[in-house]
């Protein structure tokens, strides 16, 4: 895909007919926080409720790139969702965590004084291609017409099914005997919190996600983007 065509942030763009913002996504932003500030800024500007929507939710805890379309880009919204993404951060060993992040407290504790550097290396190739992942019972994939969230944060166990991802990429660096540093790409529907909890298991020890950055979806990248208030700024009423 040709992304020039895509770079219309600029106030000279008409976001009732359709484009794209290329936002980097707050900390303890929902996606939907982000769509619902853009959606009421372009309301007063255009004086009427227009279509927003984003290409690939971030988790509250994660920052990094969120692509809204409006307008009749919204019917592309698909196209967006299903192009490869690029994540980077950190994974904490030696603990878990039931969200597999840092949402919840932590559960249980374990031993890292056997893990070395080759360990982790191994680990990481041992993630490489097709693989099956269960997803966080703290996420937004409905159970039984319901959010999972929504039970496992009443501390109701969840039963989720396994899906199959695609990892194309995994660099692992080992920052101290806790920290180990991440660069993945990988298919829609990865959820690098369960990408986290499993990388703790091939270690014979415990993991959760610590910090994560969506730095590309497909050719678009986090250098692209506007914050938050440089976006409302394009919807700014001139007086």
């Amino acid at each position: 895909m040709n992304t020039a065509i895509y770079n219309t942030q600029s106030k000279e763009t008409d976001y009732q007919k359709g484009g794209i913002l290329l936002i980097d996504k707050p900390l303890e932003w929902t996606s939907f926080d982000v769509v619902n500030r853009i959606r009421g800024a372009m309301a007063r500007k255009y004086d009427k409720r227009l279509k927003v929507g984003h290409a690939g939710t971030l988790d509250p805890l994660a920052t990094g790139l969120l692509i809204l379309c409006t307008g009749a880009f919204t019917k592309q919204i698909d196209e967006f969702q299903n192009m490869e993404k690029e994540y980077q951060g950190v994974f904490y060993i030696g603990a878990t965590r039931p969200s597999y992040d840092k949402e919840t407290e932590i559960d249980e504790t374990f031993p890292v004084e056997h893990i070395t550097d080759e360990m982790i290396q191994e680990a990481a190739k041992s993630f490489l291609g097709d693989i099956e992942q269960i997803p966080p019972a703290h996420s937004a994939i409905k159970v039984d017409g319901k959010r999972a969230y929504e039970k496992a944060r009443k501390g109701i166990d969840v039963k989720m099914s396994p899906r199959q991802v695609y990892i194309k990429e995994m660099e692992v660096k080992r920052v101290d005997a806790n920290h180990v540093s991440f660069k993945v790409v990988c298919s829609k529907g990865t959820y690098i919190r369960s990408l986290a909890r499993d990388f703790g298991k091939k270690l014979n020890s415990g993991a959760y996600l610590d910090s994560l950055v969506r730095t590309a979806i497909g050719n678009f990248r986090l250098t692209q983007a506007v914050s938050m208030d440089e976006a409302i700024a394009l919807f700014a009423v001139e007086v």
